[in-house]
């Protein structure tokens, strides 16, 4: 049997997403491979597609849910990366979001997020705020959030995602 043709095609703002899809291309055989690269790609012709994207407001980015209301009948592991997080049920409700804007003649076949780490100009911002008399009371969760991501995505989530895409 003939082993099947993909792409991996993804949406990096911080470099997390790409460290994600270095990990996919890593884990499958080269030689099948028909596209490695940004989501600007008009029209994949592999039967299945490794497609990533960082989360923007709790849904995928703009460039990566653009190519997902594009495709159709495709294979798709989605995969993607968020700073917030640490925690499945966020982490499953933002890849909800990106499904519901996918056309259903898709067919998911795998998924998987991890923590990213962030700009520290995220850091930055939530101290200053910390200096404003009423500011928001989770501001302390916000920075310890922020340190916690800055290691990821770490070895651990890289070799759950081979792992998962070697099935």
């Amino acid at each position: 049997m003939k082993e099947e043709r993909y792409s991996i095609i993804f949406s990096s703002k911080t470099g997390n997403t790409a460290e994600l899809a270095n990990a996919i291309r890593d884990a499958l055989p080269q030689e099948n491979c028909d596209y490695f690269g940004t989501s600007e790609i008009e029209e994949p012709v592999s039967e299945m597609l490794y497609i990533g994207f960082w989360t923007d407001q709790g849904n995928a980015d703009k460039s990566a849910l653009e190519l997902l209301q594009r495709i159709k009948n495709k294979k798709v592991f989605l995969f993607g990366t968020a700073g917030f997080g640490e925690n499945e049920a966020y982490f499953q409700k933002v890849l909800n979001n990106v499904k519901s804007s996918m056309d259903e003649s898709n067919q998911i076949v795998g998924e998987y997020m991890c923590q990213g780490k962030m700009p520290q100009a995220v850091r930055d911002r939530y101290v200053k705020m910390k200096e404003q008399p009423d500011h928001m009371p989770n501001l302390d969760l916000l920075i310890a959030n922020f340190d916690r991501a800055l290691s990821h995505p770490d070895k651990k989530d890289l070799d759950k995602l081979r792992e998962l895409v070697r099935g």
